[in-house]
């Protein structure tokens, strides 16, 4: 199911336009804008993975912000499943029945709390082997640990809600259901901040029924993972009804994350790997199901199994033997005896969350990690690729001017990412091998250097570095130079996020800016810095603590808090630069940093992280900033905007104008060439505001719901970066700006293309990742009501010569006295169907740059595929009911073309030879098409009985027609159709001026058909 857009545009717009609508403008007026996904399809964290146990190859994965994806063949393909459906993309666990392999249940809400973890809401269960989904209810419960379905009864399913991340609340628990969803109990519960993780069934005896409960909460300082017994161990001998906290031989006082794993083939014993302090932590056993335990291995340096466990602690039983256990931690390991000893094994990526083994056979399983999911039919020997999951999670966008521009980030869990927005060139290995990684590391930004894209600036958990794609090689200049990894935020010089934003001046390349709690800039790619600002943050001092508490510190630079997030600079003046940290405050400077203003708004709630500031690029005086204050359990959007420097603050956003109250908003932009045509991304999609934020609608269009972690307009892009579907792109935004001044009493409107450059490549599947549309001009047009007369465009060039004819008319058969004479080529373009639609609202069609080409006897073949036209102006004309409606078009040369020494010159010889030659192509394909009407009845009257004149004429024509045509069979000789056609590929492969042979070639091709023409004549 394909996500609508619901637009809502109201009569507000009139306060900005000159717009004659009644109060709603149909939906179906932006139904042609769509977004492309242009990768990476390179996979990002999954969580949670689930196979069907009677189809082998079919399999389940839940991504942490990707959603639910399937696979029937052992991975090598994976569909999503959820999109349309889901109103998350977080997954914290999938179950598909024993009984019926197409009952599906999912619980949302990752259970790996990072400061980057998106919410669950509730519960979903397809009943179609995930065709469709239906929401089943427990929408508040946060994050979900467990689904577990009862073996005999797929109606009763047993749930383990984790609770909010970011503050306590009362849907935490344990939670049951006997009708398939459609209410639900609460059977287990122990406070408003300890949840349950993790559930399983005693294999031989579905009443028996174990869980865990954890203390977990997440701050933006620090990790909250278990308690003083404040979690553990339960258990249920009664279905659920009642519980029973199990603590002999487990830790007696603090307590954290606890993961069970139990196998069929030995139901008495009972693991659980749990998180302990010191010597506490490890694998414990139990051989009495639960009612007492004993530690078996201890999780330290040397085994691992248990590091970071508010991340991990996963482990799992080998169905049909007991004494087979796997964990999931940052490695993959194995253990033979129960858990005693245990050896790492190798997984495609590091970061392990969840395994899957099929009970019937223990060779296939699916694993899951940081780079997605992979299959195995062997138990581990070999694995399934990642590369075929559109699921990276990117934290921002930075496009370069290059031509095609490439995209750059830091993918998390992996490394920096850079993909062209279109082919490059031509990759033998397909689009999926174009990425480049490009210095720094998963956390990024990568920047790319205006002017000179070779240069990357790239952030590697706060350490600066210089990355050259010529030489492959990233220079280090870490500010400060000391290894802030693992450190108390209080005791250092420089506090650095592990996201520290870097930011290059558009109006000097080589002022390079980087935040800590101070800005510092460059001017000599880092080998000198200087700090140009007092300390930007609100720096609270019982916020600068060691990150996790009260068991495992866990310090990555990702709760540092008190630092820079955002920096802009002023489109307008390099003199004004913003600055947004990530604990509250704003901060302006208007004279390149000797004096800075805190400009936070007085009646702004403290404490939230300013992800984007904007600088408005109409005016010096204006801006925008977002705060994110859901990790303080505030779910609120912010946005705010100042018309004068920050001394007073208008909030755009009040939970009623268009952006729910429950969607935090991470970044704000403003169109570069339409004051007050604002584009907002939320924690679940895109928005978009006409009256510079007053009012607010989706612009979700074809994307998947997912958190959008940056906005760039570039070269009338709209350039998306999401925290769990890769980059996305919609194309040419150039006539949004003009929708609003739509008149509707006007029949239609043409809107102007924007400028289009000539690039050759190959495109791609509408349904591939990534993405490549089919090179040519957008043009985009409008109709007041349905046309009951067939609409036409006329391309000419700008000197008026008629270049193509495009028509909504449907082709009529084409006879070979009906064609277009041999050089006028003047009839219109005809396709299986109409190009242009006629029905009222917006639309759009991409010429593909080209002349018409060669006629055909087959209307779908026909005019298609003529040259690429040459470099220039040309007039588009939309003809709709007797009216005109024109604009100009601008086609430029290739870049590259341009940079290897084509010019337009060479390529208007190129082209003039083309048409020549595609002119000759038609009239040889209608003198063939002659004959064919001759002899084609002939042959069929009397084939058998045919008089000696007949025959006579009969073999006349066919030998007219052997000249034309190559005859069917093995390397048959090529006749002149053949090698007219040769002519004309080659021709145009690549910008070239064509070579003498071509000239002599098309010349010598003439005179050959001219004596089939002659031969014709004289039957």
């Amino acid at each position: 199911m394909k996500p609508i857009l619901s637009f809502r545009l109201t009569i507000f717009l009139l306060t900005i336009s000159t717009l004659s609508w009644a109060q709603v403008i149909p939906d179906s007026l932006f139904k042609e804008y769509e977004y492309r996904n242009v990768g990476p399809n390179r996979g990002g964290r999954v969580t949670t993975v689930a196979g069907v146990v009677s189809e082998k190859g079919t399999f389940y994965m839940g991504a942490t912000g990707g959603g639910v994806w399937k696979t029937t063949d052992y991975g090598v393909t994976w569909k999503n499943v959820s999109d349309g459906f889901f109103a998350t993309p977080s997954i914290g666990d999938i179950n598909v029945s024993v009984n019926n392999p197409k009952l599906v249940y999912v619980g949302t809400g990752s259970d790996g709390l990072r400061s980057n973890v998106i919410t669950g809401k509730g519960m979903y269960k397809s009943t179609d082997a995930g065709k469709s989904w239906t929401h089943i209810g427990l929408e508040k419960t946060g994050h979900i640990g467990a689904v577990e379905i009862h073996p005999e009864d797929d109606n009763t399913v047993f749930v383990a809600a984790i609770g909010q991340a970011f503050e306590p609340n009362e849907e935490r628990g344990v939670y049951r259901t006997k009708d398939g969803g459609k209410t639900w109990e609460k059977v287990l519960y122990v406070a408003d901040s300890i949840g349950a993780v993790d559930l399983e069934f005693a294999p031989d005896n579905p009443n028996t029924i174990y869980a865990t409960m954890w203390r977990a909460e997440r701050k933006p300082w620090t990790i909250i993972s278990g308690g003083q017994q404040a979690g553990g161990v339960y258990k249920s001998t009664d279905g659920g009804n009642s519980w029973a906290k199990k603590t002999k031989g487990l830790p007696q006082g603090l307590i954290g994350k606890i993961d069970l794993a139990v196998s069929a083939a030995n139901p008495d014993l009972l693991y659980a790997l749990v998180e302990a302090p010191e010597e506490e932590r490890g694998m414990y056993l139990s051989t009495d199901r639960g009612e007492s335990f004993t530690q078996v291995s201890i999780d330290d340096d040397a085994s691992g199994i248990g590091n970071r466990p508010f991340y991990y602690c996963n482990v799992e039983a080998n169905p049909l033997n007991a004494n087979s256990l796997y964990a999931m931690a940052n490695g993959y390991f194995h253990s033979v005896d129960g858990g005693k000893t245990w050896k790492r094994k190798s997984t495609p990526h590091g970061d392990n969350h969840d395994l899957w083994i099929n009970p019937t056979d223990t060779l296939v399983m699916i694993q899951s990690n940081d780079g997605g999911a992979n299959v195995t039919t062997n138990a581990g020997k070999t694995w399934s690729s990642q590369f075929n999951q559109p699921t990276a999670e990117l934290y921002q966008v930075e496009p370069d001017d290059q031509y095609p521009y490439w995209l750059y980030a830091g993918q998390q869990d992996n490394s920096t990412i850079a993909v062209p927005s279109l082919p490059p060139y031509d990759a033998p290995a397909g689009p999926d091998s174009y990425w480049l990684a490009v210095g720094g590391c998963e956390t990024g930004p990568a920047v790319p250097k205006p002017g000179n894209p070779d240069i990357v600036y790239s952030n590697c958990k706060g350490n600066f570095g210089v990355y050259n794609k010529a030489t492959g090689q990233e220079k280090q200049y870490h500010i400060g130079a000391s290894d802030i990894y693992s450190s108390n935020p209080r005791d250092l010089k420089f506090r650095f996020q592990r996201v520290a934003p870097i930011m290059v001046s558009k109006h000097n390349p080589d002022a390079v800016y980087m935040g800590s709690q101070y800005l510092h800039r460059t001017m000599d790619d880092g080998v000198t810095w200087e700090i140009i600002s007092p300390d930007l943050t609100a720096f609270e001092a019982d916020k600068q603590v060691i990150s996790g508490s009260p068991i495992t510190r866990d310090i990555t630079g990702e709760e540092y808090y008190s630092t820079i997030y955002s920096i802009r600079e002023s489109p307008l003046n390099e003199e004004i630069i913003w600055v947004g940290a990530n604990d509250g405050p704003v901060h302006v400077t208007m004279d390149g940093g000797k004096n800075w203003k805190n400009v936070t708004p007085p009646n702004m709630p403290g404490g939230g992280r300013v992800d984007a500031v904007e600088p408005s690029p109409h005016n010096k005086n204006k801006a925008y900033f977002t705060t994110l204050r859901y990790q303080l359990g505030d779910w609120q959007p912010y946005i705010y905007r100042t018309n004068d420097a920050g001394s007073t603050w208008t909030l755009l956003t009040t939970g009623k104008n268009g952006i729910p109250e429950d969607y935090p908003v991470r970044v704000v932009r403003e169109d570069p060439q339409q004051e007050g045509l604002l584009y907002a991304g939320t924690e679940f999609g895109m928005f978009i505001s006409f009256d510079d934020g007053a009012n607010w609608q989706s612009f979700q269009q074809n994307l998947p719901v997912t958190p959008i972690t940056d906005i760039k307009v570039h070269r009338d892009d709209l350039v998306i970066s999401t925290m769990g579907r890769s980059f996305w792109i919609l194309d040419d935004i150039s006539s949004i700006d003009e929708l609003a001044s739509l008149d509707g009493k006007n029949v239609a409107q043409l809107f102007k293309p924007r400028e289009t450059f000539r690039y050759r490549y190959r495109s791609t599947r509408g349904n591939s990742v990534p993405f490549y549309p089919n090179s040519g001009v957008i043009i985009d047009y409008y109709l007041s009501a349905d046309q009951s007369a067939d609409i036409s465009i006329k391309i000419t060039d700008s000197q008026g010569n008629h270049v193509r004819t495009l028509s909504s008319a449907a082709p009529e058969k084409e006879t070979a006295e009906g064609g277009p004479t041999a050089m006028a080529n003047i009839r219109p373009q005809q396709a299986a169907k109409g190009d242009l639609d006629k029905s009222a609202g917006f639309h759009r069609f991409t010429w593909d740059m080209r002349h018409e080409g060669a006629w055909n006897k087959n209307a779908s073949r026909s005019l298609r595929n003529g040259p690429l036209v040459v470099p220039g102006t040309y007039n588009i004309t939309l003809f709709v009911n007797g009216q005109e409606f024109s604009q100009k078009a601008e086609i430029k040369l290739d870049p590259k073309s341009a940079a290897a020494g084509m010019t337009s010159q060479i390529i208007a010889e190129q082209v003039a030879l083309s048409l020549k030659v595609v002119a000759l192509q038609s009239e040889a394909e209608q003198l063939l098409a002659k004959i064919g009407e001759q002899l084609e009845p002939l042959e069929a009257k009397y084939k058998k009985k045919a008089s000696s004149r007949t025959k006579a004429k009969i073999d006349q024509l066919e030998k007219v027609k052997d000249m034309l045509e190559t005859s069917s069979g093995s390397y048959m000789e090529r006749k002149l159709l053949s090698q007219i056609s040769y002519l004309n590929r080659m021709l145009n492969r690549a910008d070239q001026k064509p070579g003498k042979d071509a000239y002599e070639r098309y010349d010598e091709l003439k005179a050959e058909l001219e004596v089939v023409k002659k031969a014709y004549s004289a039957l």
